[in-house]
């Protein structure tokens, strides 16, 4: 696992557009100031309104605009698992700043009640529990995510780095007994970050960036029940502000697409090079092979989502969303598959066999 170093300075974020959502209270207001710190302009969405008043307040005082310019930070109140709630926050800062450069999902909000209760009875569990920490942690950062690859593809020059941070956990990929929903949701923000990092990375697509963060023990109001005994086990703790640091970081780092970066005690590791890296060791060697054929074969996973083409492509074994450049390429893919005892997905339903 390699460490990961933040860099930032006054202009690692200058003159850039940031949106925030779940940015008025604890790691996200950090990250609104840290931004700020670092010499851009911040659009705050969150559901808490009075702190988010409260917050612009603050900083637009602390943070002066240039003459003439809007005020470094605004913020409109926002309701992530509302998709026009969302699209509005979005419309917001696109119509005060021009533009908008990086997105960080931040929202999220942790378990609610007990899904699996011993308690439960046959009369009980008839009643349908809340899907609310799915909603807004899961759910809004799919919102987010969805109308941030349209929005920060607009009013960007040539060679203007953009990006999304989406937050997720250690949860996300650790064992969190009685966490259930929020496990859960933490898992899907890491699938959702690597379905989407070779797609809307691609130059022919949207030529982003995406990443998540993955904090662990945090200093919030989140950990408030168990902070005590957390501290006489003497284990490690993050400040908001350690982790706003790396998230900072990140977003001005043009050189991150599709990483997992754990902050545990102020420190971070980067943590998705290594899962490939070592793949042949706890998968077996044989099956990472045929599994990297077979993500050849998908590409960026047009597959699923294409028109179906002519019948003749497809007569010819090419499945729709198959790039036709290509071709020479993935019947190479195509025979190492077969060698492999994998066969073309146009004659065995791949379709049906989603991993």
């Amino acid at each position: 696992m390699s460490q990961y170093i933040p860099q930032i300075s006054s202009q690692s974020l200058r003159e850039k557009v940031v949106l925030i959502t779940g940015g008025a209270n604890g790691i996200g207001a950090s990250l609104v100031q840290q931004c700020l710190e670092s010499g851009a302009n911040v659009c705050v969405g969150d559901l808490d309104n009075i702190a988010g008043e409260r917050l612009q307040r603050k900083y637009q005082e602390q943070f002066q605009p240039e003459e003439g310019q809007p005020p470094r930070v605004v913020f409109q109140t926002t309701d992530v698992t509302n998709y026009q709630s969302v699209l509005a926050l979005f419309d917001f800062a696109f119509n005060k700043f021009k533009r908008i450069d990086h997105v960080v999902s931040a929202a999220g909000i942790v378990e609610i009640g007990n899904w699996f209760d011993f308690g439960l009875t046959l009369e009980t569990v008839r009643e349908t529990p809340t899907h609310k920490v799915l909603d807004v942690n899961l759910l809004g950062s799919m919102y987010v995510s969805r109308i941030a690859s349209v929005y920060l593809r607009h009013n960007r020059g040539p060679n203007v780095d953009r990006s999304i941070l989406l937050f997720s956990c250690v949860s996300g990929f650790k064992d969190s007994p009685s966490l259930f929903v929020y496990q859960s949701s933490k898992h899907g923000v890491i699938g959702l970050m690597r379905s989407l990092r070779g797609y809307v990375s691609s130059p022919y697509k949207h030529y982003l960036r995406i990443n998540t963060i993955c904090p662990w023990m945090t200093e919030t109001e989140a950990i408030r029940k168990i902070e005590d005994q957390w501290k006489l086990a003497d284990l490690p703790t993050n400040t908001p502000r350690e982790v706003s640091t790396v998230a900072t970081s990140m977003l001005a780092d043009s050189s991150l697409n599709g990483t997992s970066m754990v902050v545990e005690g102020g420190r971070s590791w980067e943590i998705e090079d290594n899962i490939d890296r070592l793949e042949a060791q706890w998968l077996g060697e044989q099956s990472s092979k045929t599994l990297a054929a077979g993500q050849l074969f998908l590409d960026d996973g047009a597959i699923w989502t294409a028109l179906p083409r002519k019948k003749s492509s497809i007569s010819n074994g090419v499945p729709p969303g198959v790039p036709l450049d290509k071709l020479g390429g993935i019947q190479d893919h195509v025979n190492k598959m077969q060698i492999y005892g994998v066969t073309n997905g146009a004659s065995n339903s791949i379709t049906h066999g989603v991993h």
